[in-house]
């Protein structure tokens, strides 16, 4: 089952709040928004990306953990882009003096912010097309380093900030450049 992207537009204009109840009130389902308020229905994901998911999140964990620069969040987390949409990256982070900058009931909802660092894990459900406009999408918003993992390929497309996507074939590992200091993510854990 691929996502599902239905536009209410013509009949109905969800404000941010209203889009906030939906997501409360439909806690089995998962939501996420676009730029022109079209609403994306995402379907769960497999036991092998799920695991896979799980090892990019606690790596990325584990390194903050130890280095203390930022705040990591997982997939269940949408954040309010500049650009209006609504968008859960598989995980993410962002660095700790621009996460200070919010207020508490901004970082309660669906944080006004855009990642410094996301990551894509692209299951069966995902379309490469669909992820690689949603991976320049965070990065037109500006997240600085982002990650769009094939598995089925082994590939790996790389997002930096006002540069061409690198495309890498069958990496051992990913480094987190100057934007995670020091995090190395090992794809063996990956494929």
């Amino acid at each position: 089952m691929e996502a599902v992207t239905v536009d209410f537009k013509p009949i109905l204009d969800l404000t941010d709040e209203q889009f906030y109840q939906l997501c409360r009130s439909n806690p089995d389902v998962k939501f996420e928004r676009t730029a022109t308020g079209a609403l994306i229905i995402m379907p769960p994901t497999g036991g092998e990306t799920g695991k896979s998911n799980s090892a990019c999140n606690a790596l990325l964990w584990l390194w903050n953990e130890q280095n203390k620069l930022g705040i990591v969040f997982d997939s269940s987390t949408c954040f309010k882009l500049p650009n209006g949409s609504d968008r859960s990256p598989d995980a993410s982070w962002i660095k700790l003096a621009r996460w200070d900058t919010l207020q508490p009931e901004e970082k309660e909802k669906f944080p006004p912010i855009c990642p410094d660092f996301v990551l894509e894990l692209l299951s069966p459900s995902d379309t490469l097309k669909v992820t690689q406009k949603k991976m320049q999408e965070y990065q037109e918003n500006g997240v600085r380093l982002g990650w769009l993992i094939n598995r089925k390929l082994r590939q790996v497309e790389i997002y930096r900030i006002g540069q061409e996507v690198e495309i890498l074939n069958n990496p051992s590992s990913l480094s987190g450049e100057d934007i995670l200091p020091g995090f190395v993510l090992n794809l063996e854990k990956i494929w």
